[in-house]
């Protein structure tokens, strides 16, 4: 039998190897993992023309129609999740790519959003940094979240989780999306708000949408502009939902109190961003989905997924 090449992405933490047995499909396929970021997108054709199958962590690298194009040999291709935006669909079908993905147990992104909202009412990463330092004293004066308003974009799976959260904590949480119900806010225990009440009334707003034609600029500079001056802003959803431009103009110009950033509309940050240069806003590099449980799951599921197709079977088909 012919050996084929399996290309793994974008493994920052060069874990991947040691978080599935890859050894079950040794005696077929030869992997190769790239550990840094392709630099442009005639970078990743070089780099992957002669693979037959990759492995794609989430939307780290795009996979648009020329690229599909660029790598003749390419038979078949897993992404994390069971959703890509990044990936070209008809693309892949006209290119007889058969394509892939893995799912998720249990989404810690919740918990991040809670760790973000705590970081910015109470500062703890910023004082631990000031300790280490040698500082003797504390500088921020924390805000308390119990009996504030939680204002939810997007109360699916996700929005859900993030509601009982909040709700442990004391908060009052209200919901909006384009197709949400009062219906399926009684069914969480939160109240329904338009989407103008929500940005005027939220303390903290925190997003929740999946990207899509219709939520990408879906937070705009209106929305931004109803929000308290003592208001904050959570982005944990992916970056273009959100206006860039407009959320940048309303922290310089102080007209929110700040920002919890984990996804942007280039990804990585670039290293010149405005955004590293304001105090208040909280950065962290999509961290969301990245738990050592997560990536032992996607992972063992794209060997699985590997050895099914080697069966002419198919796991976990993308749409």
């Amino acid at each position: 039998m012919t050996r084929l090449r399996c290309a793994i992405l974008d493994d920052y933490f060069n874990l991947t190897l040691q978080l599935a047995d890859w050894s079950r499909i040794a005696d077929r396929v030869d992997v190769t993992v790239f550990n840094e970021p392709f630099a442009s997108p005639e970078a990743a054709a070089g780099a992957l023309k002669d693979f037959e199958i990759i492995c794609a962590m989430r939307e780290r690298t795009p996979f648009p129609r020329t690229l599909f194009e660029a790598l003749p040999k390419l038979r078949l291709l897993i992404t994390t999740g069971m959703r890509n935006a990044a990936i070209d669909l008809e693309a892949a079908k006209d290119h007889q790519v058969v394509l892939c993905g893995t799912q998720w147990g249990r989404d810690p992104t919740a918990a991040l959003t809670m760790g973000l909202i705590l970081e910015l009412t109470r500062h703890i990463g910023r004082e631990n940094a000031r300790m280490h330092a040698g500082e003797p004293l504390q500088k921020f004066i924390g805000l308390e979240i119990e009996g504030r308003t939680l204002g939810v974009v997007g109360l699916g799976k996700l929005g859900a989780k993030v509601s009982g959260l909040a709700r442990a904590f004391g908060m009052n949480v209200i919901a909006w999306s384009p197709n949400l119900t009062p219906e399926r806010c009684r069914e969480v225990g939160v109240s329904y708000a338009t989407k103008e009440e929500l940005f005027a009334t939220a303390d903290i707003v925190t997003i929740h949408l999946v990207l899509s034609q219709r939520s990408r600029g879906l937070v705009g500079e209106a929305d931004l502009a109803r929000m308290k001056p003592t208001g904050y802003l959570v982005n944990t959803a992916r970056g273009p939902i959100v206006d860039e431009a407009a959320l940048l103009d309303a922290l310089q110009q102080r007209r929110i109190a700040g920002a919890a950033i984990d996804v942007f509309s280039v990804e990585p940050l670039p290293v010149d961003h405005p955004f590293r240069k304001l105090e208040i806003i909280v950065l962290t590099p999509h961290l969301g989905y990245v738990t050592e449980e997560g990536f032992r799951a996607h992972y063992g599921q794209m060997v699985e997924n590997i050895e099914a197709w080697f069966k002419s079977d198919v796991l976990r088909r993308l749409a």
